[in-house]
């Protein structure tokens, strides 16, 4: 059974930071890309990072270059997305995903992806 375990939401201030994890089980970080996507209340889902090994690759939403870090550990089977400099317009419920497609620049694109964690709250205040 694949499950995506995702962690470490909260509330902080703006500037400040989180770091998210997504712990995986059921399937390998070498073969599948794992995403996150966050939700703010009244808007649509959002790509906000991916990272692929069996690719190579790491992704990022423009709104958040520079601020934000993916990172994975294999040992762990466990994908982190370090968080600095959060803004208000951060806030939302953080999902993580696994997808086994060669995603490249389409990592946002919700529906490539084939397994889905619960979501985690981040508020940031200001």
């Amino acid at each position: 059974e694949v499950q995506l375990q995702a962690s470490g939401g909260g509330l902080v201030q703006a500037g400040g930071t989180l770091r998210l994890s997504c712990e995986v089980s059921g399937l390998s970080l070498d073969d599948h890309a794992i995403g996150w996507f966050r939700q703010a209340p009244g808007k649509e889902r959002e790509g906000v990072s991916c990272i692929s090994k069996m690719d190579g690759t790491i992704s990022y939403v423009e709104s958040v270059k520079g601020r934000f870090t993916i990172s994975s550990d294999n040992a762990k089977n466990t994908v982190y997305l370090q968080m600095n400099s959060l803004k208000p317009g951060d806030t939302a419920v953080y999902y993580c995903a696994a997808s086994s497609w060669h995603l490249y620049d389409d990592f946002a694109v919700g529906k490539l992806y084939e397994y889905w964690g619960q979501g985690t709250q981040v508020t940031v205040s200001s």
